[in-house]
């Protein structure tokens, strides 16, 4: 018999590591985007047009990996994701050369393709593991995003001043640090990804019939009407549009107050480490608490980092603040992504899942592209208020699926 523990720890760990080198990159580059765009862009309210490209590429990615995924395996898939991210880093870096504005653009959106197929990982994760651990494995999947945090940091301002030894602009060494990370995920995935998590999910599928749907696969939109999945879907799209509509401009709003590279790529650290960190203990809470409350506490953090962001520009409370915006996404992600896994059987996760990673890359890519246009006309603090009041959906939805379900247990 096979050792199910043995195999669903070492699926997890790749991931996990896999999750660490790609979100270095990924960081690293979305801390530079909106300064590129503002730099290439014709009027400054376009600086984040990019990044807007590049979330929407990321969404309509996600439901092609989904059916990829199950055709190809994860590990092929993943692995493909990432030399595609390669090809796109090198794009963007031809781009600053030339100082093309559309070819940063087309870069990012091979970036953004990317972002889908590595965070579609977690569910890879959450298949190879029993039902009870679930919660768990996903978290330890996004806590990559720890090591990410400090390897972004640590790599992209001396690569930076490599690039400019080199005759390049500063600008370049996010890209150079990406794409370095990239190549090492890519390898690291593509030998270390076995067994395939495909199968091994549908066999660990086969020990646990009582926890999962009965019957054969349904129409995402009857999926998506059961109140469970539509809490879950609801806190990962409206808890990555109130973390990114705020974060895509926070890189804009520090230089207009004269702050310094490093102190930006300090704020965005801390707030991606606020993004990743709570996944040492969220997993575990997610487990024993249950998914509801998560989300309602995650929603609540949201708020709180949206009231208290615009409050002073200064490094010390905005990086608060911008900390607090990355807890309360982790979460309402981590917490709304585990929900929507315990309603889909194993022939219907990657495809479910893909669709509802879609979701979330186009509410993403509207406030990106929106944040740009607000914050130009009315600035930071308009961004936050409206941030604020969209948090407000999730948190009510997941007070309202907690009573609902406290009803059923008590009739």
């Amino acid at each position: 018999m096979r050792d199910f523990n043995h195999i669903a720890r070492k699926i997890t760990f790749v991931l996990f590591a896999a999750q660490s080198l790609a979100s270095a990159g990924f960081i690293a580059a979305a801390t530079i985007n909106p300064i590129l765009g503002a730099k290439l862009a014709s009027h400054r309210s376009l600086a984040t047009v990019p990044s807007a490209a590049y979330l929407l590429s990321s969404a309509f990615a996600a439901p092609m990996w989904g059916i990829l995924m199950d055709r190809m395996g994860r590990r092929n898939s993943i692995t493909l994701g990432l030399v595609i991210g390669i090809v796109g880093n090198i794009f963007v870096l031809m781009a600053i050369q030339a100082s093309s504005f559309l070819m940063v653009i087309g870069g990012l959106m091979l970036m953004g393709m990317t972002n889908a197929a590595v965070q579609l990982g977690r569910f890879a994760a959450a298949e190879v593991n029993a039902p009870a651990h679930r919660g768990r494995a996903i978290s330890a999947v996004v806590l990559g995003g720890v090591i990410g945090t400090f390897l972004a940091r640590a790599l992209a301002v001396p690569v930076g001043a490599f690039a400019v030894s080199l005759g390049m602009d500063e600008l370049a060494g996010a890209y150079i640090t990406t794409l370095g990370l990239f190549a090492i995920a890519a390898v690291m995935v593509f030998i270390g990804l076995r067994p395939e998590p495909r199968d091994v999910g549908r066999e660990v599928a086969k020990l646990y019939p009582e926890e999962i749907p009965h019957g054969d696969a349904r129409p995402i939109s009857k999926i998506l009407r059961q109140p469970a999945a539509v809490t879950a879907v609801t806190a990962m799209v409206l808890g990555q549009v109130v973390m990114v509509g705020i974060m895509v401009i926070t890189s804009l709003h520090m230089e207009d107050h004269m702050h310094n590279r490093a102190d930006i790529y300090t704020v965005i650290s801390g707030h991606t480490f606020g993004m990743y960190a709570p996944s040492l203990f969220s997993g575990w809470l997610l487990d024993k608490w249950g998914r509801g409350r998560m989300i309602l506490f995650g929603s609540a953090t949201l708020l709180l980092a949206c009231i208290t962001a615009p409050l002073s520009p200064d490094i010390v409370p905005l990086g608060i603040a911008l900390f607090l915006l990355g807890v309360g996404w982790n979460f309402c992600f981590v917490g709304g992504s585990t929900l929507l896994s315990d309603q889909l059987s194993p022939i219907e996760r990657s495809r479910t899942q893909g669709t509802g990673d879609m979701l979330v890359g186009l509410a993403s890519a509207f406030i990106s592209l929106s944040s740009g246009f607000i914050f130009a006309a009315t600035g930071y603090t308009m961004v936050a208020v409206i941030g604020g009041l969209l948090s407000l959906a999730p948190l009510l939805m997941s007070v309202m699926f907690l009573r609902r379900k406290t009803e059923t247990v008590v009739a």
